[in-house]
């Protein structure tokens, strides 16, 4: 199957994200994708980080899903919907939430952001403290699809090798990585986390990126990027918004797997 990463530079602007997304999407659909992972934050990134919450939705309900029904619906492709706000146990806090949307328009998973991006970088003056305006999640989801048992994340779960290490326990041969990641520590780390994740649960990647400069002067790394079980980079876009596109083998991770079987060889007991 034909998978795509969708790079987006969203705004403070819901409906004008919308309407991006759509165009990249059909775009995708138009190259014979099957499966399309949006962006971390692809609906919005606003200029204060608590104007989440004015946008929060409840789970299945709402314009920004609607919008995702419809066009997984009309497309008649998968999205796995990188991520947007869904209502949390306080008002002013949001749930960064991936709902996955199959080919049909349903629902069939979400997954609220686990790791929360509360961090000072070394020798910068530059912070980010997203527990002030989001909630974290608490349970590991993994969804089937044609491609496969899909573990999902969302950036900075991409730091944690344990997160993905109990998807691989789940049944997960491929992980898709949405994100927005910050210019200075995608030069830094952006390859080199994704390859690894890719490389030690011989699995795929797929890793959709916010690229640029947005409404709060936040710069983001972009380079989305389709990774194989082997580490090797199938497809990647520096910047732009666009759709980074590649045939994956849903057969391929079990062969490895049974070739090479790092994953049998654990000593440690698993979770």
């Amino acid at each position: 199957m034909r998978v795509a990463a969708i790079q987006m530079n969203s705004g403070a602007d819901v409906d004008a994200n919308l309407r991006l997304a759509d165009q990249l999407l059909a775009g995708a659909a138009a190259d014979g994708v099957g499966l399309a992972v949006l962006p971390e934050n692809f609906a919005l990134m606003p200029r204060k980080s608590r104007d989440k919450a004015a946008h929060a939705e409840e789970r299945g309900q709402g314009p920004i899903q609607d919008f995702l029904a419809d066009a997984s619906r009309r497309l008649g492709m998968w999205i796995v919907a990188g991520s947007m706000p869904l209502v949390s146990p306080q008002a002013e806090r949001v749930y960064g939430a991936c709902p996955v949307y199959d080919d049909r328009g349903k629902q069939q998973a979400c997954y609220r952001k686990m790791h929360l991006f509360d961090v000072k970088l070394p020798d910068l003056e530059e912070s980010y403290q997203e527990s002030w305006s989001m909630y974290p999640g608490d349970a590991l989801a993994v969804v089937d699809t044609p491609i496969g048992r899909i573990g999902l994340s969302i950036c900075y779960d991409v730091r944690f090798p344990e997160l993905f290490r109990r998807l691989v326990d789940q049944g997960a041969s491929v992980f898709t990585v949405p994100a927005a990641f910050t210019k200075v520590t995608g030069l830094a780390h952006w390859h080199v986390l994704l390859r690894a994740r890719a490389i030690e649960n011989l699995a795929y990647v797929i890793a959709a990126g916010q690229y640029g400069e947005h409404s709060d002067q936040r710069l983001t790394f972009g380079h989305s990027m389709i990774v194989d079980p082997w580490g090797r980079i199938l497809a990647e876009q520096a910047e732009g918004n666009c759709h980074v596109a590649a045939e994956i083998d849903p057969q391929l991770p079990a062969k490895i797997r049974a070739e090479f079987p790092a994953l049998a060889n654990r000593r440690l007991e698993k979770a």
